[in-house]
């Protein structure tokens, strides 16, 4: 087994200190074992089931994936807020808890990321948009968002004298950024082992003052997005946040020189994200039978609804908004307001949606009512209250 890198020796505020500085990928022997190609070949079909299974009008689901890809991707890092107000904070509804501007930063940056996946190679000013993205609203100073750091880093502890991890010094950061550009506009590679060890040749040079780890797994979903031209990422990130242990233990692993382990583990993160991802098209369509049942259904002192009711057209806003209110059904069906509230009051009495108490209006007058679905919002593997 090759080493990984070396150590160098940096000064730190007048003590001495070592760096580890991994070893470029294009100077590693990156081989794989059969057993290794067998996973990741398991993996790749998995996420390409699951992509198959998306239905045509894929748009609603796609959301759902990404939404549960970022809100997984911040909560590894401890980034958590309630998921309502998460899904607020995307619409530019700012009044929430800061925890909840920084997780839809997260989900604006994968967005991104897939956006350009498309559009040509990876570059390093690539990296930089996604991190200015990824960092708004933080409490990183300005200085450091959006720029390769020009300042020593380490991963643990409260500085490089204690820390788990002392990355490479800034003056290695171009030429080891540009090997891992080049290495992930490679197409001979495995898509599967690709994105595995270019996250983690990411996560060891740690180019960013902040929000590495979630850069890392943008990197990921646009790999996995661009060669096997998926129109979204599997939910890699929920597999990750559900063996935390196992996926530090798997960079740990790479960094000593064993690409394999890493590789397998990984891989069978991937084959676990396409697999939920054709579970959340099955539980998508399940729950909306469910909900055309209860809709129809005939409720004491009522009469049962017309097939022709505003509710059932308010029905088929979801997926596709995760939250409604009366002004947005009148947006999008072109009714009037009072239509459109009574729309939402059947669909509530039918229990599909509940209300979620309100949120300030556009414009003056009364606060808007708000409306959730708990089961559609539970799919992204967080509850209502707490993502």
């Amino acid at each position: 087994m090759e080493p990984a890198g070396v150590e160098v020796p940096i000064a730190w505020r007048g003590r001495r200190a070592r760096a580890f500085v991994p070893v470029r990928l294009a100077d590693r022997d990156l081989l794989l074992g059969a057993d290794t190609v067998a996973r990741t070949a398991r993996a790749q079909a998995a996420v390409e089931h699951g992509a198959e299974a998306m239905p045509e009008d894929h748009a609603a689901l796609a959301r759902l994936l990404l939404h549960a890809e970022g809100v997984a991707s911040s909560s590894i890092e401890g980034v958590t807020a309630p998921v309502v107000d998460v899904v607020l904070a995307e619409a530019g509804d700012h009044a929430g808890p800061p925890a909840a501007a920084w997780v839809a930063a997260n989900l604006a940056a994968v967005t991104e990321s897939l956006e350009e996946a498309h559009a040509g190679r990876l570059t390093v000013e690539s990296l930089c948009r996604w991190h200015g993205t990824l960092m708004t609203g933080s409490p990183t100073p300005a200085r450091h968002v959006g720029v390769v750091r020009s300042d020593q880093g380490w991963i643990g502890g409260t500085s490089p004298l204690d820390a788990h991890l002392v990355t490479p010094p800034p003056q290695y950061l171009p030429d080891l950024l540009a090997d891992l550009v080049a290495y992930v506009n490679r197409t001979g590679v495995d898509p599967v082992s690709q994105a595995a060890i270019a996250h983690a040749q990411f996560e060891l040079i740690h180019p960013f003052a902040d929000g590495n780890g979630r850069v890392g797994r943008v990197l990921i979903a646009w790999i996995l997005v661009r060669r096997l031209s998926l129109v979204t990422p599997p939910p890699v990130s929920t597999r990750i946040a559900a063996d935390v242990g196992g996926y530090s233990s798997g960079l740990v692993l790479f960094r000593l020189g064993d690409h394999e382990r890493w590789v397998r583990w990984f891989a069978d993160a991937v084959s676990g994200a396409g697999r939920a991802q054709q579970e959340l098209v099955t539980a998508v369509q399940e729950l909306r039978r469910a909900w055309e049942e209860r809709l129809a259904a005939p409720r004491e002192g009522r009469r049962r609804l017309r097939r022709d009711a505003a509710a059932w057209r308010a029905l088929d806003l979801l997926p596709r908004h995760l939250l409604l209110t009366g002004p947005l059904v009148v947006r999008e069906l072109g009714i009037p307001l009072k239509s459109a509230n009574a729309a939402l009051r059947d669909i509530v009495g039918a229990g599909v949606l509940v209300e979620h108490g309100t949120v300030p209006s556009a414009s003056p007058g009364r606060p808007r009512r708000l409306y959730i679905s708990p089961e559609l919002l539970g799919l992204t593997g967080s509850s209502p209250v707490q993502a």
